[in-house]
């Protein structure tokens, strides 16, 4: 398409003001209408997609997702996404323990919950198209967004990095093509307090810029018993910035920046069981309180801030072939004090320092034929994750046990996805993914005497003795290559029914245990084999599945069995470590590869307008997940054993569902015509494992855990959340009341089990239950 003069000018000057914007740090904000729910003659409306990287019903997607539009995430006062869990099979989202932001999340049997450097997720989690590698501040509130998606089963052959769980992507919105100021205010229970502020505006005819302002506070669910602070209080404060250019009808250029920091205190767990003597603690009397007595890191307070840039251009070369080219870059950097032992006295607690940084590039081409669709792309990452942490342990006369690593991880990427029409009804779908990961690890350990830190965390004047680990980037260093293969099919075998099935691969490289322990010795056959790392997470995955719209669009279902191949499931621990007397002297990491495991399930989701006011939608989701092979040296250490009968999945309930009803009716307020709209929603979860070791064996250090896991197990359990939103006819004017787990039930969302340790068990437990008043209006 060919620009006038007047166009060329208009262009060059956005460019110098796009190029005069200060380099702060604050992000994307887009308002665009969603209509949300349903259309004029009363059927669902239809969901449209990104999963495949090209716009598509969701029915059509040949593949388990979920996605949630930004209108049902206000209307509902959706806080989080962790909240989503409750509403989407197989997945598991929540807080990391002892953590206020930093994201657990587990689909279908596969993730990660230890943040510590080194670690990677097994879910992938996307803001737009970039990939957030660390889950230090992923765990975000929620506000202006489009829709956020979610996919189950490995994301390898459209995604820049592969994942082998699944993947969550926020999709924000596209700046509105007029000017805009929304405005949303929240107050609640806990004396919450929200606000967020939006606003765009067109410049000119080819650049608009906008940006969202948002704070989010509220006190404690409990308190620090002994100096009266808030235990699981919010204060969090974010911003959004966004500039899109669009010199013509082919070209859209976006400039994003966003920051977002937390100041909230601590989050210290509840301790479960009694202190040590001669006090002897009892367990407190309310489940959110505390007695810990570290409160911040090396003079700091807890502290979370989380920033990036990106830089997207989305070029249409033809009618059917587009170009895409996503940059980013982004870091963080979190103070932590994490007191394991919630005690009013030092005995095992640890001041930690997180931070970490990552530049991306990803290029991607999208062909939209009358028989081939596809998408090809490479894709390159460079990262680096750091932490220093001392555990302080009020042994021996007390030490401070110090651990630092600074890793780094560079992987590039080709892949290719693309589906062929072979009839009007069926189609076949083959990908595939080239990936290579490296990884280097400078990792150092060692033990200083008394309880006030380490040289670096406090203590200047700090004496240790031999460093237990200090191995640089050139002694740990490994490369890991796979290609993982996709196939599938799609076959509308009615107008009303489109079945599916997919096999697929995916991929997580090897690494090093981070908290590796060689006793000063790097050479001995135990250290050497430690200094190789684990091998790569591999995962082979089979789905059958069928999507159903039926009686007019009005009813909607799509159901999913599925089957997971899992091999050398990386689980990280910490254990005990002795002196030759036979007593604790500190601790060690005790990452492993699981041989074999096997998930199997079922996934069903469905939603039907009833009739014109009624709505109704739900869910249930199956896992069985067993593990094959765990293979470990028997007690006496003279051979190898399988202790896979004595082990669980984490955070993999085997049950779970939830449903949720909608009644709407047409209701005038305030000279206004507008809906109101009761929303009742119930969500159950069977049991949830928060650590492996769940029946004993014949390996006494593992059966020594097994009483205190089965502690910071949850049982099954309901929840159910209530609002009552009136929304006018314009949109323009929304009021809602909303009640979340309206019978304050308690359950354990998260744990650490340190029984080896001053018999040390702590439990973090899920919202107890709120009530919030919101008010938004758009100007």
């Amino acid at each position: 398409m060919r620009m006038t003069n007047k166009q060329k000018t208009v262009l060059r000057r956005s460019v110098a003001l796009i190029m005069a914007i200060p380099a702060v740090s604050w992000s994307t904000a887009y308002a665009q209408t969603d209509t949300g729910g349903q259309t004029a003659n009363g059927d669902i409306e239809k969901v449209v997609v990104t999963a495949r990287r090209r716009a598509e019903l969701i029915q059509d997607v040949p593949g388990a997702v979920t996605a949630i539009s930004g209108a049902q995430l206000e209307k509902q006062a959706i806080p989080d996404i962790a909240a989503l869990a409750n509403m989407i099979p197989g997945t598991t989202l929540k807080s990391s323990r002892g953590t206020n932001t930093t994201l657990t999340a587990f689909i279908r049997g596969v993730g990660q919950q230890d943040p510590v450097a080194g670690y990677e997720q097994g879910v992938g989690i996307y803001l737009d198209d970039i990939y957030l590698v660390r889950p230090q501040g992923a765990l975000t509130d929620i506000y202006d967004l489009e829709r956020i998606e979610v996919l189950r089963g490995p994301q390898g052959t459209l995604y820049g990095r592969n994942t082998i769980g699944g993947a969550i992507k926020y999709v924000t919105r596209k700046l509105a093509p007029k000017m805009t100021l929304d405005a949303k205010a929240t107050i609640g229970s806990y004396g919450q307090k929200d606000l967020v502020l939006k606003a765009s505006t067109p410049v000119n005819e080819m650049l608009r810029v906008g940006g969202t302002i948002a704070t989010f506070n509220r006190d404690g669910f409990g308190k620090n018993v002994i100096t009266g602070a808030e235990n699981y209080n919010k204060e969090v404060v974010a911003g959004r910035l966004s500039v899109e250019l669009t010199p013509n009808s082919d070209l859209f250029i976006r400039l994003a920046t966003d920051r977002t920091v937390d100041d909230s205190n601590p989050k210290q767990g509840y301790r479960l069981t009694a202190g040590p003597a001669p006090t002897n603690l009892p367990p407190l009397g309310g489940d959110y309180d505390t007695r810990s007595n570290l409160n911040a890191v090396n003079g700091h307070a807890q502290q979370v801030i989380v920033q990036g840039t990106s830089l997207m251009g989305e070029y249409q070369i033809s009618p059917t072939l587009s170009f895409k080219s996503v940059t980013a870059y982004r870091k963080s950097k979190t103070f932590a004090p994490i007191d394991f032992d919630s005690l009013p006295t030092p005995l095992f607690e640890a001041p930690t320092i997180y931070s970490d940084n990552q530049t991306s590039q990803e290029f991607q081409f999208t062909y939209t034929g009358s028989k081939f669709q596809g998408v090809a792309g490479v894709f390159w990452m460079k990262s680096n994750a750091f932490n220093e942490f001392d555990v302080l342990y009020n042994a021996a006369g007390g030490l401070s046990l110090y651990t630092l690593d600074d890793i780094d991880s560079k992987t590039w990427a080709a892949f290719a996805d693309v589906s062929y029409n072979v009839t009007d009804t069926f189609n076949i779908n083959i990908g595939g993914r080239y990936t290579d990961d490296e990884r280097s690890a400078r990792i150092f350990k060692k033990n200083y005497l008394g309880l006030t830190g380490s040289p670096t965390l406090g203590n200047p004047a700090a004496v240790g003795g031999v460093a237990n680990t200090d191995l640089g980037k050139d002694a740990l260093h490994r490369t890991d290559t796979k290609f993982t293969p996709k196939l599938g099919f799609g076959w509308k075998f009615a107008p009303e029914h489109n079945i599916y099935g997919t096999a697929s691969q995916g991929f997580k490289g090897g690494m090093f245990d981070p908290r590796m322990d060689l006793a000063g010795n790097p050479n001995t056959p135990g250290s050497l084999a430690k200094r190789k790392g684990v091998n790569p997470e591999e995962v082979t995955a089979f789905e059958l599945g069928i999507k159903s719209s039926m009686n007019g669009g009005r009813l909607q279902t799509n159901a999913a069995v599925f089957y997971t191949d899992y091999k050398n499931v990386q689980i990280p621990g910490s254990v005990p470590t002795y002196d030759a007397a036979g007593n604790v002297n500190g601790f060690a990491g005790s990452l492993s590869n699981a041989g074999k495991a096997k998930i199997k399930g079922f996934e069903l989701e469905a939603v039907s307008h009833v009739t014109s006011q009624l709505n109704i939608s739900g869910m249930y989701s199956y896992i069985d997940a067993k593990y094959n092979e765990w293979i470990v040296p028997n007690a006496a250490g003279t051979a190898l054993i399988n202790v896979a009968a004595q082990a669980e999945f984490q955070n993999t309930p085997k049950h779970a569902a939830n449903i949720t009803a909608t009644y709407d009716w047409g209701m005038p307020l305030m000279g206004r015509s507008g809906t109101l709209s009761l929303i009742n929603s119930v969500s159950y979860k069977g049991m949830v494992y928060q650590t492996e070791f769940a029946r004993t064996g014949s390996t006494p250090a593992l059966d020594a855990t097994v009483p205190s896991n089965l502690r910071l197990a949850q049982a099954g359990y309901s929840l159910w959340d209530a609002g009552l939103v009136w929304t006018s006819s314009d949109r323009k004017l929304q009021v809602g009341l909303h009640g979340r787990n309206l019978l304050d039930k308690r359950y354990k969302v998260a744990g650490y089990n340190f029984s080896g340790f001053f018999n040390t068990v702590t439990t973090f437990y899920g919202d107890p239950r709120t009530v919030r008043l919101t008010l938004g209006y758009k100007f």
